[in-house]
Order: C-alpha cells, then sequence, then structure tokens
C-alpha cells in the first residue's frame, strides 16, 4: 500500500510554480545527493507523480524536498521533483525552496544571508535579502556551466533543416537561436513551442550524447531553449524553455540562463563580470552574470550567478491513497 500526507508550501518564482513539500519525506540512502537522487528515481518516484501530475498538480509543475546537508559545511541538501523527473539542479526551483524556507522558519543558515546547498549537481551557493519576515530576493552561484555541442545540424519534422548548440547548466539544454526555419520566439506561439520541442529533442538524442563527464547519472538534453527578442528595454534576450511533455517554464530558468550564458561565453559573446538580463516568456527577468572561468573535465566552464525572486501563494496537505485509481496522477496529452 502507498499512502501518506504531505504538507505543502505553493508558490512562484517570477511565474513558475514551485511547491515545497515540507512533509512526508522518504528516508534516502547515500552519502551524496546525487546518490539520494537515484535511491529516490528507483524506489519513490511514485511520490513526485502523486505530487506533481494531475490532478493534485499540472503539467508545469515543479517541487523540491529539503533534507540535511551531505556535506560538512552545508546548510542543506534539495531534491527537486518536478513532471520532467527528479531534476539534478533547478534554478526558479531553488530560489522558491530557499525563499519559502526562510520565510516558514524551516531554514536557519550559519551565516544569515548566505547559504550553503547540496544539490544532486553539486554545491550550489546561494546569497539572499530580506526585509522584515520576507525574502526579497536569492542569487544563486550555480554548478560549473559549459557548452557541450556546437552547429549541430539536425531535421525536424514540420520545421525542416535547424542548426542548434547544446549547453550544460544543471540540465542540458538545446539552444535554438534564430535562424532560416525559426524565426525568433516574439513570432511564435505557445502551441508552436509545445508542437515542435518534442520533436528537436528527440532528433538531438538521437544524433548526440549527452552526458556529464564528471557524473554519468546527469544525461540526456531534457530542455528546449528557444530564443528571441526580448520586450523590456534592459533585457539582453529572452527565452521560452521547454521541459517535461508540454510545458513551457513561465520563468527565464536559472539552469537554462547559465546553460545560455555558457554558450555566449563559448561564442565570445559574453565575457566575466558581464550581467546578462534574461526573459521569461511571460516577460518576467533573472539577472545572471559570469563570475569566473573554471574546467569541467579539462574543458573551458563558467561560474554562473542567477539571481530571482518568489513570492508564496499558499500552503496545502495533499492525501496520497493508493485506494484513489488516480493516485499517482495523469496527464491529458
Amino acid at each position: 500500500m502507498r499512502k501518506g500526507t504531505f504538507s505543502c508550501i505553493d508558490g512562484h518564482t517570477c511565474g513558475n510554480p514551485v511547491r515545497l513539500i515540507t512533509s512526508g519525506h522518504p528516508i534516502l540512502k547515500g552519502s551524496t545527493m546525487s546518490e539520494k537522487r537515484q535511491h529516490f528515481m528507483a524506489n519513490f518516484d511514485w511520490i513526485r507523480q502523486a505530487l506533481m501530475f494531475e490532478p493534485r498538480g499540472h503539467d508545469m509543475m515543479s517541487g523540491a524536498f529539503i533534507y540535511p546537508p551531505t556535506t560538512v559545511d552545508g546548510d542543506l541538501s534539495v531534491l527537486f521533483v518536478e513532471t520532467s523527473g527528479c531534476l539534478p539542479m533547478c534554478g526558479h526551483g531553488l530560489i522558491g525552496t530557499l525563499t519559502f524556507a526562510l520565510q516558514a522558519g524551516l531554514l536557519h543558515p550559519e551565516q544569515a544571508g548566505r547559504i550553503k546547498v547540496d544539490t544532486p549537481a553539486g554545491r550550489v551557493n546561494a546569497h539572499y535579502a530580506k526585509q522584515g519576515n520576507r525574502v526579497e530576493w536569492v542569487k544563486l552561484f550555480n554548478v560549473p556551466s559549459f557548452l557541450a555541442y556546437e552547429n549541430v545540424d539536425i531535421e525536424v519534422p514540420g520545421i525542416g533543416a535547424l542548426r542548434v548548440d547544446i549547453a550544460y547548466g544543471g540540465n542540458f539544454y538545446i539552444i535554438v537561436e534564430p535562424q532560416q526555419n525559426f524565426p525568433g520566439i516574439e513570432q511564435w506561439h505557445a502551441s508552436d513551442i509545445l508542437l515542435f520541442s518534442p520533436q528537436v529533442r528527440n532528433v538531438v538524442n538521437q544524433t548526440v550524447d549527452c552526458v556529464h563527464p564528471e557524473n554519468t547519472t546527469v544525461h540526456g538534453a531534457s530542455h528546449v531553449l528557444w530564443t528571441g527578442k526580448p520586450t523590456h528595454p534592459n533585457s539582453h534576450a529572452a527565452n521560452a524553455v521547454f521541459y517535461g511533455d508540454k510545458a513551457i517554464d513561465r520563468s527565464p530558468c536559472g539552469t537554462g540562463t547559465s546553460a545560455r550564458m555558457a554558450q555566449l561565453f563559448a561564442k565570445g559573446q559574453l565575457q566575466v563580470n558581464d550581467d546578462f538580463v534574461h526573459e521569461s516568456f511571460i516577460g518576467s527577468q533573472f539577472v545572471g552574470c559570469i563570475e569566473g572561468v573554471t574546467e569541467v573535465a579539462g574543458n573551458a566552464a563558467i561560474k554562473p550567478s542567477i539571481r530571482g525572486w518568489s513570492r508564496v501563494t499558499g500552503t496545502s496537505n495533499i492525501c496520497v491513497d493508493d485506494d484513489d485509481p488516480y493516485a499517482f496522477g495523469f496527464q491529458v496529452l
């Protein structure tokens, strides 16, 4: 039997949902969050499905559990769950998780304004600012990010020839810039993104093998990042990130922004200490920056940061009982 009651804090980061699950944590085996992620996926993925998919969630739902740190100096660990799976890292999700946990008194960092987070993708440090009890913003210092593949030519049914790059920012992103068969997101409807993204993802994963050189459990190009012209005069670029089966990120996407900056750095279009204001499909903004350079398995990489904000929209107690025929969620495709 699979039953449980899960208390949650619900909200959003720059428009995209975040559900911080504050009770019902499964006991996970492993000495690192990467190992604990593998254990969760093998044994407890029913919890993700129940809390993220309909009827308790929806196609864009994204969430997280917080755990004790796995490192000696860490403040906490985070396990990410969403409709697309159990991600190694999620930028908008972590900004929301830290915001909600701080405001609810669930998190007391050793140093005020500074947080050390253990994620399945590795250590992510964070800074934050509070006014009273409200967290005004969170700035993530994300995992090293890099351009994995450049100028990959693919043929997509319904579109034709496309040339894409694939970059890593905590997840692998297929980056599609305006070209002959793609005019830019400002000239597409959301329905176009939903229609063509799965086809692009399938073709890319049949063409190249995306595996993190230092952690083989992180593999596959899971997200498609379509680019275009921003609507705000202070934005440097705009994007629409597709994930899961039919989700478009309403935020500018934290790991996607990291991947985009890594791509632009590799092509000489961004430099160290450059700010990069990235705009989402609904016009919300993250402020990214290349904080420095490093290496991943001997290849050039950047140290990206992303700053954004979150707001709480409510709390809930969600019941899951396998007596319910829809206990573990469903999608209407």
